[in-house]
């Protein structure tokens, strides 16, 4: 019919993606790392392709071969013709700070999209860096004598939109309570829910009184008996029995479980980086490129 207005077509979903990685980072990053650097592009323009590359499970050549195909992809982040080379893309990756900038664009994703919520849970999950099996590995002569190592992500995450509130990646095996702290300032800085849940991997007397006595926040926490009689140290501890967590629907803590099969399923569990700083930054960026896609 003559005069009727064509149908507005909703963006597709990886450039939501490059325009939401562009706009939540322009707060947190200076156009040029260095006064005397060529100035070609922005860091929020080479961090919004490490984004789409963690988005994509691509390589950084998969990424810049995407945008050369892609004028629409390109203008999302503000590129001509010319393109990052790979090995830009992989440097910038390798930078000490990726993971401070992460954790400040995921406070910005929850303070602009989340609504507010009752309930908080946090826990950790592993990430590898080789394609072999565990069982191959521990069967392997190479596997003998050694320490398997793998890439920590431990994250805290509102319950209902599953969004995170918190973030840190480290080379793993590590306890996770020494870890909690950064947790819990991350998610205070952003979050004040009813109730923080986790596992007993987070069964510490302080966590309770850090959470309860300055966070104003209900925790929640299965834990671990250490003593012959049965009984457990600590004011907040000791009150941690079965009837507790389940009057306080313990079972919600599953949410993080949810988080971490819906990121493995989406962004892949095995990492394609070699280098320390650079495992670490592609799950960052595995995160971040997560949480903005939901």
């Amino acid at each position: 019919m003559s005069g009727t207005k064509p149908k507005a077509t909703k963006a597709p979903m990886i450039e939501r993606v490059a325009e939401m990685a562009m706009s939540l980072s322009q707060p947190h990053l200076a156009d040029y790392g260095a006064t005397r650097s060529r100035h070609d592009f922005t860091q929020r323009q080479l961090m919004s392709c490490l984004i789409l590359r963690a988005y994509l499970k691509t390589t950084y050549r998969g990424v810049v071969d995407l945008l050369a195909a892609s004028a629409s992809l390109r203008q999302r982040l503000g590129l001509g013709e010319k393109l990052p080379h790979y090995t830009t893309l992989q440097k910038f990756s390798g930078r000490s700070q990726v993971l401070a900038i992460a954790q400040k664009l995921i406070a910005a994703i929850v303070q602009e999209v989340a609504p507010p919520e009752e309930a908080l849970a946090m826990d950790s999950t592993g990430m590898s860096f080789n394609t072999a099996s565990e069982y191959f590995q521990m069967r392997s002569k190479r596997g003998k004598g050694s320490v398997r190592k793998w890439v920590k992500v431990s994250v805290a995450v509102l319950c209902g939109s599953l969004l995170p509130t918190a973030l840190l990646v480290n080379l793993g095996p590590s306890s996770d309570y020494a870890l909690a702290p950064s947790l819990l300032a991350q998610s205070q800085a952003v979050s004040r829910p009813e109730r923080l849940y986790a596992d007993a991997g987070y069964d510490a007397e302080w966590i309770h009184k850090q959470c309860r006595e300055q966070w104003g926040v209900q925790s929640v926490i299965k834990p671990v008996t250490r003593r012959s009689d049965g009984t457990r140290s600590g004011k907040w501890r000791s009150q941690m029995t079965d009837q507790y967590l389940k009057q306080n629907n313990y079972g919600r803590r599953w949410a993080v479980e949810s988080f971490f099969s819906g990121l493995k399923r989406t962004m892949g569990s095995v990492l394609s980086a070699r280098k320390p700083e650079q495992m670490l930054a592609e799950a960052t960026f595995r995160v971040l490129a997560y949480a903005l896609r939901r």
